[in-house]
C-alpha cells in the first residue's frame, strides 16, 4: 500500500496486499462459515434433561405444625407446575420427622387437583408395607383422581428401623417386594387373578375401581448395578442416586440402565433414568455456604436412619455425629449459586440422566425454598431445555 496526496491507497496486482482480495475474501468467509456451523453443532448436541422437584418433607421443629408444614408442601408443587419442572415426587415414611409421608397416593390426589401439567411420582412407595390386594385399589383410584398423571414409584424400603418397626425386617424385604411388585402388576393389569407365592396366597380376585392408564407407569427404586440393568430390562422406568460416589459410578449406572433398556429394543427408547441429588440454588457463595452448613446438620439424621443405629424419641430423629466432614459433604451436594449448578448438572445431562430429581428441603424457610425454586426454573431449567417455560 502506498499513499497518494495524503491518502492511503492499496496496490493492485500484490497478492495479498488487497483485504478484499478473492484470496483473503474466501479465507474470511471459510472462517466465518464454519464457526458458524461449529457453535451450531454445539447448540444442537446440548443435552436435554427434566426436573422433578422432590417433596422431603423434613420437620426439624414439630412446632411448625402439621397443617404449615404440607401446606408449604403443597405451595411447592404448584410453583413447579408453574415453572416447568416436568415432575413432582413424594416419598413415603412413617413414624419419623424426615421424609415424613404416611400416605404418598394421597398428597398425589390432592396436588393434581391444583395442578395442570405436572406429572407426579410415588418416589418411593414402599411396597413390602402394603397389602398389594388393597393396594392396588388406591393405586387405581390415585391414577383415576390425578387424570393419568400418577407414575407410581416402589422399592423394598431404606430405613431399618422404620421396616421392623412396622412388621417387615429390611433382611426380609427384597424377596417380598419382588413378590409384591409381581401381584400388583397383576392385579392393575388382569381380571380374575388368583396367586399362589411365599407371601400372598389367594383365589381369583378382580380390583375394583379399574385403573384408566394401561399400563400404570411404574418406576422401580435400585442402586445396584444388576438391579438398575434388569429394572429396565423388565419395562421400568428407574430411580437411583450416586450419594457421595464418583463421576465413574455416574457413568456406571446410566450405562447398566442403557444396557437393559436396549434389550426391550423400540419400547426400551421410551424409558426414563432419574437421578436424585440434594441441591439448592443459592444466591451467592456466602447463601450457599450456610445453605451447606444446614444440609450438613439434616444428614446427621438421615445417616442415623439410613446407616445408623436409628435413635429416634416422639417421631423426632436424634442427630448424630457424622464421620464425614463439612467440607466433604460440600463437594458432594449440589448446594450453590445457579452458574456452578449448571456446570455440575451438566455432568448428569452429558452422561445420559432423563430427569434430575432436586431433594431441596433441608431446613431453610419456605421463602428461601421458593426463592430457590424460582432460580431453578428461571436460569437452570432453561439451560436444559429447548425454550423457557413461562410462568403464569
Amino acid at each position: 500500500m502506498v499513499y497518494e496526496n495524503g491518502l492511503l491507497i492499496w496496490e493492485q496486482g500484490v497478492e495479498g496486499s488487497n483485504p478484499f482480495s478473492p484470496t483473503i475474501l474466501f479465507v474470511i468467509l471459510s472462517f466465518l462459515f464454519y464457526s458458524f456451523f461449529f457453535v451450531l453443532s454445539l447448540i444442537t448436541k446440548k443435552k436435554l434433561m427434566d426436573f422433578c422437584h422432590f417433596l422431603t418433607s423434613y420437620m426439624p421443629d414439630p412446632s411448625v405444625g402439621s397443617e404449615i408444614h404440607f401446606q408449604n408442601m403443597i405451595d411447592q408443587s404448584i410453583l413447579a407446575d408453574k415453572l416447568g419442572y416436568n415432575t413432582v415426587s413424594i416419598p413415603e415414611h412413617h413414624l419419623i420427622n424426615i421424609l415424613m409421608m404416611p400416605s404418598p397416593l394421597q398428597m398425589a390426589v390432592k396436588i393434581a387437583t391444583l395442578t395442570k401439567n405436572i406429572n407426579i411420582t410415588t418416589g418411593i412407595a414402599v411396597l413390602p408395607l402394603h397389602d398389594m390386594r388393597t393396594y392396588a385399589g388406591d393405586v387405581a383410584t390415585a391414577d383415576i383422581l390425578t387424570n393419568g398423571r400418577l407414575i407410581l414409584g416402589v422399592g423394598r424400603g431404606a430405613f431399618e428401623w422404620e421396616m421392623e418397626r412396622l412388621g417387615s425386617p429390611k433382611n426380609e424385604s427384597k424377596e417380598k417386594f419382588v413378590e409384591s411388585l409381581d401381584v400388583l402388576q397383576l392385579l392393575l393389569n388382569k381380571k380374575e387373578v388368583s396367586y399362589q407365592g411365599k407371601y400372598y396366597n389367594f383365589d381369583p380376585i378382580t380390583i375394583m375401581p379399574r385403573p384408566i392408564s394401561k399400563p400404570i407407569s411404574m418406576m422401580i427404586a435400585a442402586m445396584d448395578l444388576e438391579s438398575i440393568k434388569s429394572s429396565a430390562s423388565k419395562g421400568f422406568h428407574v430411580q437411583s442416586t450416586v450419594l457421595s460416589g464418583t463421576k465413574e459410578l455416574l457413568i456406571q449406572r446410566v450405562n447398566a440402565f442403557k444396557e437393559g433398556a436396549e434389550e426391550l429394543g423400540e419400547k426400551g427408547k421410551l424409558l426414563k433414568l432419574s437421578m436424585q441429588r440434594m441441591a439448592f440454588a443459592a444466591k451467592n457463595e456466602n447463601d450457599a455456604n450456610k445453605k451447606n452448613i444446614l444440609a450438613y446438620e439434616y444428614y446427621k439424621r438421615f445417616d442415623n436412619m439410613f446407616t445408623g443405629p436409628g435413635k429416634v424419641k416422639n417421631g423426632e430423629i436424634k442427630p448424630l455425629p457424622r464421620k464425614q466432614s463439612l467440607e466433604e459433604l460440600k463437594e458432594n451436594l449440589i448446594i450453590c449459586p445457579t452458574n456452578e449448578m449448571i456446570d455440575k448438572l451438566s455432568i448428569y445431562a452429558e452422561a445420559g440422566v432423563n430427569e434430575i430429581i432436586i431433594s431441596s428441603d433441608f431446613g431453610q424457610t419456605q421463602s428461601e425454598m421458593i426463592e430457590s425454586m424460582h432460580r431453578i426454573g428461571e436460569e437452570v431449567i432453561p439451560h436444559f431445555k429447548n425454550s423457557k417455560s413461562q410462568v403464569a
